[in-house]
């Protein structure tokens, strides 16, 4: 089993930045992918960065060029570096991982953490 624990999540000014960082505990070696999703109130949880060992990654155009995801395996970490937020980047962030996958999608994932919120003031 594989434990995941975000933090860094806070209140902050559109245009500021946060850094969100994932601490992942139990059986990582077997852990190919990760990634940081987000869910806002009534909308569907969805991916906004993936990274597959430490080079491939993968993000979607909204958060293209102001998102950037590390990982470093020898720490067990993963993080999320947000820059240029916006209000529509409020949500709650999710950090998950997968043993099989590297995907977009949250099924693909089978390990979960359980949030941290990210709130971004106009």
């Amino acid at each position: 089993q594989v434990q995941l624990v975000e933090s860094g999540g806070g209140l902050v000014q559109a245009g500021g930045s946060l850094r969100l960082s994932c601490a992942a505990s139990g059986r990582t070696s077997r852990i190919i992918a990760m990634a940081w999703f987000r869910q806002a109130p009534g909308k569907e949880r969805e991916c906004v960065a993936g990274i597959r060992w430490s080079t491939s990654t993968y993000y979607p155009d909204s958060v293209k060029g102001r998102f950037t995801i590390s990982r470093d395996n020898a720490k067990n970490t993963v993080d999320l570096q947000m820059n240029s937020l916006k209000p529509e980047d409020t949500a709650v962030y999710y950090c998950a991982a997968s043993d099989i996958h590297y995907g977009i999608e949250p099924y693909e994932y089978e390990h979960w953490g359980k949030g941290t919120q990210v709130t971004v003031s106009s």
